[in-house]
């Protein structure tokens, strides 16, 4: 069922209570027709994973009742709990997934909306990880707390796309895969594309291991560039050298290298990849790993935390 926003009274002194932290694209702004955000961790109303946290997922943890609320605030922020030029027209329909770290991406429109084949609540998602629409009133979302959340716009033909990448998304390209669906189903041209990358993990702190690289280094040309190795320190070692004697050469044994990967540029590369310029590729600089003040972090907070948000939607 889509999520309904509370009365417009109601939303006010909500939002006047509980002051959300939206994070818009500079790129992304001038298209006043564009309804568009990245949420934070901060205004809502959780209290599972630290105080007035804006825990916009349905976790475990969570109340559902407190997670619908959030997600209300979080609309009225965005100016998309009713259509911007009829009041009386019904509420924005949420749409979200059940997400799987895949390369699965869903065409949704009021078809599909009306023979109720999206939901965008906990009891029948949608599955996978990509949505695309041309059809306004519909608000696209997808739920990252490390993973980059991605929107891609296109500012001819008024559609719009979001995608979740992790790793394993990425590895399957979703992003640029992504631009090949809106180009199917709304003759999108890659030099109309606008992209938003949002914040997520970043190089600095995204450790991987040696078959994520393997993997990468199977699919991608410029693999090489995506990774860069620490060598780790062992204080014990230092002091202690001859604790880690081995047989081999030169005499003592070495940690292996950390592996940092950079998701962002990643997909940047493969947004390049497909035609979509430079100069309209946009990644927010802020690493969820890094911002535990103002971002969820699952790696940082070991599994226990919230959900943020990336929404795009077309206004009427």
């Amino acid at each position: 069922m889509p999520t309904r926003a509370p009365k417009p009274t109601s939303e006010r002194s909500k939002l006047k209570r509980h002051k959300l932290n939206i994070l818009r694209a500079q790129n992304l702004k001038k298209f006043p027709w564009l309804a568009h955000g990245f949420s934070t961790r901060t205004g809502g109303f959780s209290r599972a994973y630290g105080k007035a946290e804006l825990n916009l997922g349905f976790t475990k943890d969570d109340a559902s009742a407190t997670v619908e609320r959030n997600r209300a605030v979080f609309l009225a922020a965005l100016d998309a709990t009713r259509v911007r030029q009829n009041k009386n027209a019904p509420a924005w329909r949420l749409i979200t997934l059940r997400q799987v770290h895949s390369d699965i991406i869903h065409q949704v429109d009021s078809h599909h909306v009306d023979s109720h084949q999206v939901a965008s609540d906990p009891g029948e998602p949608l599955t996978g990880d990509g949505l695309i629409t041309a059809t306004p009133g519909l608000l696209l979302g997808i739920q990252t707390a490390d993973c980059l959340p991605i929107v891609l716009v296109d500012s001819k033909r008024r559609a719009v796309g979001v995608f979740h990448a992790g790793w394993r998304g990425t590895e399957k390209r979703i992003v640029e895969k992504g631009v090949g669906e809106m180009r199917r189903w709304f003759g999108t041209r890659p030099e109309d594309v606008k992209a938003a990358i949002g914040p997520g993990i970043g190089g600095c702190c995204y450790e991987v291991g040696e078959e994520v690289r393997t993997r990468f280094e199977s699919q991608f040309s410029y693999a090489a560039k995506l990774f860069h190795e620490v060598k780790d320190s062992d204080p014990v070692r230092e002091k202690y050298p001859l604790l880690f004697l081995t047989a081999r050469a030169p005499g003592h044994g070495e940690l292996p290298p950390k592996i940092f990967l950079d998701l962002a540029e990643a997909n940047r590369r493969q947004l390049l990849s497909v035609g979509v310029p430079a100069k309209t590729i946009a990644a927010s600089p802020m690493c969820t790993n890094c911002r535990t003040d103002l971002l969820f972090s699952y790696r940082a907070e070991k599994g226990k935390t919230g959900r943020m948000m990336a929404v795009a939607g077309i206004r009427r």
